[in-house]
């Protein structure tokens, strides 16, 4: 036995973060394992219990380069000294959130490179997919090597492409890199979780038990490969012990088609329909927020290979012990329960069909903070969402009325001396305000724009004169400057606010001690231009 190992991994309280973790629980080659989660599970229960946890959101938007490398020192602190990292962490919702999807899977595996490159991190495993490979129209199993160009159509596909690139430059760097090619992953404490992502409130839970269906319509030549929880988490496991590298497909026996399917789901009573006659219903179903998964996933079904799993049984001497019809009937009962875990994304189904957001406004009404220290669990500090909702929502509509009136100060004064320190102020303020919007979905707090509608109607309206004084009137850019002097003091709360609040939120406390700093710096100069347009504006003679 070698020495022993330290392991962290990123996306810990999700569906293969916990089977993992349950993997690793015991092993007597694994000394520490560090849970890294957006938001914390409850660190008492099992499997959760095994790991030490550190909150950090490697999908937090930046309002510039220096907040991103912020993000990633804050990761790197979380895994410095861990023999390997395995990445797992990947959002599937909100899917209609383009930005967000690339931000937290692409740019969120950027930085975990970035992070195993600064920590010193020599072995990263990382999940990638059957959907990263290229599009076929046979049965013919395909191994490692097939060409990884995905399917373009399908976001997810994409992603996975683009985050298999990342995997390449990294091992141009010198990381070791192991990818995981699994496909589609049940298993029953999933339950509550897949129908939030993929079914949503269309079907109700009692359906969806094995048999319970009527009748089942498939896609006609649908082919699909599965893999319970329990086995994809050893191939982790045997891939971290053994240290080893490259890519392994990992499914279980059979493939399940047509007949399989509607065996299961509906006792063998199915209609065959074509792709082309489905796949406008589901888009139609999508757009209306009927059916959680869109087209795209139904693009994939259709075309990906079938996978050949000899190199991961014959290297890591892996063998799936369930099988596919078993793992199927164990994930539909699960769906059907609402099974879950007691970890956010993981969470039971309390209530259908309202409960059904995979982590945002139908969520439990607290954020779970740090959980588990050094010395053992404690209880984990929580937020309440729908207050810090809020908040960040009445910033936001602060930000957007002042952005508003900055950009047209901008141009009012662009010819005088006060223009390029508020051409300034305008430019970052601006930034701030597109940070906080962004920041407000990756927190996946409620959007309310019919309040920065307002404000910006608001600014608009305000824009006319009432006092009787031309436009031109001297004392405009004093009572302006006043104006935005008082708003960006209140921005500058709110960021200190965010500071304080970081910790409890996996967000770097440093991103908004410089937002604080910048805030406080921008205070400063319109100080400045106060003091000088002041004497000017209330001298005798310049107001009529």
């Amino acid at each position: 036995m070698g020495a022993a190992m330290r392991i962290a991994i990123v996306g810990a309280s999700g569906n293969s973060g916990t089977g993992l973790l349950q993997a690793l629980r015991g092993e007597p080659e694994i000394d520490e394992i560090v849970g890294i989660a957006r938001r914390s599970p409850d660190t008492g229960a099992r499997p959760y219990d095994a790991a030490r946890w550190e909150l950090v959101d490697i999908a937090m938007p930046s309002v510039d380069s220096a907040a991103d490398d912020r993000v990633v020192d804050r990761l790197a602190d979380a895994i410095a000294g861990a023999d390997t990292v395995v990445h797992l962490a990947w959002l599937i919702q909100p899917n209609r959130q383009r930005d967000l999807l690339r931000r937290a899977n692409v740019d969120g595996t950027r930085r975990v490179i970035e992070a195993c490159v600064r920590a010193g991190v020599s072995h990263l495993v990382c999940a990638s997919s059957v959907g990263v490979y290229a599009g076929v129209s046979d049965d013919a199993p395909r191994a490692e090597s097939w060409p990884t160009r995905g399917v373009p159509t399908a976001h997810y596909s994409v992603d996975k492409v683009a985050q298999e690139g990342l995997l390449d430059e990294a091992e141009r760097r010198g990381l070791s890199v192991a990818r995981v090619r699994p496909a589609l992953v049940f298993d029953a404490e999933a339950g509550a979780h897949i129908v939030r992502l993929f079914v949503g409130a269309l079907v109700p839970p009692a359906l969806l038990r094995p048999g319970a269906m009527p009748l089942i319509a498939l896609p006609a030549g649908v082919r699909v490969q599965v893999v319970h929880g329990d086995d994809l988490a050893d191939a982790y496991r045997r891939i971290i012990l053994q240290r080893a590298t490259g890519a392994f497909n990992i499914a279980t026996d059979p493939v399940l088609r047509e007949q399989d399917l509607a065996d299961v789901i509906a006792r063998g009573r199915r209609v065959a329909l074509p792709p082309r006659v489905l796949r406008p219903v589901m888009h139609a179903a999508w757009r209306a927020r009927a059916l959680a998964a869109d087209p795209g996933w139904l693009d994939m079904a259709m075309s990906v290979p079938v996978m050949s799993t000899e190199r991961a049984r014959h290297e890591l001497g892996w063998a799936p012990r369930h099988d596919a019809h078993a793992t199927l009937r164990e994930m539909l009962q699960g769906m059907a329960d609402g099974a879950g875990t007691a970890s956010p994304p993981m969470r039971p189904r309390t209530e259908w069909p309202h409960d059904q957001r995979p982590d945002g406004d139908d969520a439990p009404d607290s954020v779970a903070g740090p959980g588990a220290e050094s010395s053992g669990p404690r209880a984990p500090v929580e937020l309440e969402r729908d207050i810090l909702g809020l908040y960040l929502s009445d910033h936001l509509t602060g930000a957007t009325a002042g952005v508003q009136r900055l950009e047209r100060m901008a141009e009012a004064y662009a010819d005088t001396d006060l223009g390029p320190d508020i051409a300034r102020i305008s430019r970052e303020i601006g930034e701030e305000r597109e940070f906080l919007h962004r920041l407000i979905g990756t927190l996946e707090f409620r959007r309310r724009p019919h309040r920065q509608a307002a404000a910006w109607i608001a600014e608009r309206v305000g824009r006319l004169k009432t006092n009787g004084r031309p436009l031109g009137s001297p004392m405009t850019p004093v009572l302006e400057i006043e104006l935005l002097r008082g708003a960006v003091a209140g921005k500058l709360s709110g960021w200190e606010t965010m500071r304080t609040l970081a910790p409890d939120l996996g967000l770097p406390e440093e991103v908004f001690a410089d937002l604080v700093e910048r805030s406080r710096a921008q205070i400063a100069i319109l100080e400045r231009l106060h003091a000088h347009v002041v004497p000017e504006a209330f001298r005798e003679g310049e107001i009529d």
